[in-house]
């Protein structure tokens, strides 16, 4: 899902000068990494209250991390573009990847203290080694454990953008069931005409729809809808292209529940405790998946032990295509009636 550019001097954008004496972290990538990093963010602050903490990433995400308080300012950049040149911060941490292309872009903020994963071979012997094997969440919170005292550190909570749960609008029976198609890859991408048969399933039990979605993602969402009844159709609103971020968040804090797949609007749900369906495929739950209110978030992946598939490629994963729209659906209903307490990830047996 893109996500609409905010305006360079957007609130919370700040000049390369104030970089001065502050902790700089790059995260210029997308809105999933940038809600995973958000634990390891809060534990570099909570070191370093006295400091600006800042983000290097992109205007939309930046700012919006911004009016959430969970950083000071953003200085607005796009994937490995060099940064501008900046006042030297006291501490630049790479919070993008394991290098060394991203080590060079916050080593050449010519900071006091640079905190990156070792990458020896490139020039960067410090730092933690990188494992494959490991959760987003607490891969970068364990980085950010090298310059943050134990008693400070970074935890799974510190995912949830309100510390309760809400029991307003979202929790509400009338509220909307939100059905997020897409993803940044084909093979993370549940097929349009299972979301189209999930949706219509979903009206006839009287729940209404609403499609979210990129500016990039107007005609699948456009396809789900031509995949449904007449009299299905009525009960669906299609967003697609029509959010910003901020409209993003609000609708799914006040959904009933979310259906997505391995992408950003499934790492909103969490952040706001809204009840969601998550449906995997190339990549394990155990890198990506909800570390939080698990009871909340369960997650369809009907796949082998040790099983990996190419999240960047352009073709539906083979595990994600084995779930059907039975268990989705049977999913979604034990959410709202609270039949059964999920206890994470299920396997579907029936379905291998």
């Amino acid at each position: 899902m893109t996500l609409p550019s905010a305006p360079a001097q957007a609130p919370g954008a700040i000049e390369p000068a104030a970089v001065a004496g502050s902790v700089l972290v790059l995260r210029a990538i997308g809105l999933g990494d940038a809600l995973t990093g958000i634990p390891a963010l809060r534990a570099l602050r909570r070191a370093h209250p006295d400091r600006p903490l800042l983000l290097a990433a992109g205007s939309a995400v930046g700012r919006f991390l911004v009016a959430a308080g969970v950083v000071d300012g953003f200085l607005p950049t796009r994937d490995l573009a060099p940064l501008p040149a900046v006042s030297p911060p006291f501490l630049a941490v790479d919070l993008h990847g394991n290098g060394p292309a991203s080590h060079d872009v916050v080593a050449a903020t010519r900071a006091l203290h640079l905190l990156t994963f070792a990458s020896p071979d490139a020039g960067y012997p410090d730092g933690p080694v990188w494992r494959r094997d490991e959760h987003e969440v607490l891969r970068w919170c364990r980085l950010a454990a090298e310059v943050v005292p134990a008693a400070l550190a970074g935890t799974p909570d510190d995912l949830l953008l309100a510390p309760t749960w809400d029991d307003g609008p979202g929790a509400g029976p009338d509220a909307p069931v939100v059905l997020h198609p897409g993803a940044a890859f084909g093979s993370r991408r549940w097929p349009a005409s299972r979301f189209a048969e999930l949706a219509t399933a979903l009206v006839d039990e009287g729940h209404r729809i609403v499609l979210t979605g990129g500016a990039d993602e107007v005609e699948l969402c456009a396809a789900v809808v031509a995949g449904m009844p007449a009299h299905a159709r009525a009960a669906v609103r299609v967003t697609a292209g029509a959010l910003d971020l901020p409209a993003l968040v609000e609708t799914v804090r006040t959904a009933r529940l979310v259906v997505s797949g391995d992408t950003g609007a499934a790492h909103v749900a969490t952040a706001v405790r809204t009840p969601s369906v998550l449906l995997f495929g190339p990549t394990p739950p155990r890198w990506w998946g909800p570390l939080v209110d698990l009871d909340r978030h369960p997650v369809l992946w009907p796949a082998a032990e040790g099983y990996r598939g190419d999240p960047h490629g352009s073709q539906v994963d083979a595990v994600l295509d084995r779930i059907d729209v039975a268990a989705v659906l049977g999913a979604v209903r034990d959410l709202v009636t609270g039949a059964e307490n999920h206890s994470g990830v299920h396997e579907l047996e029936e379905q291998r």
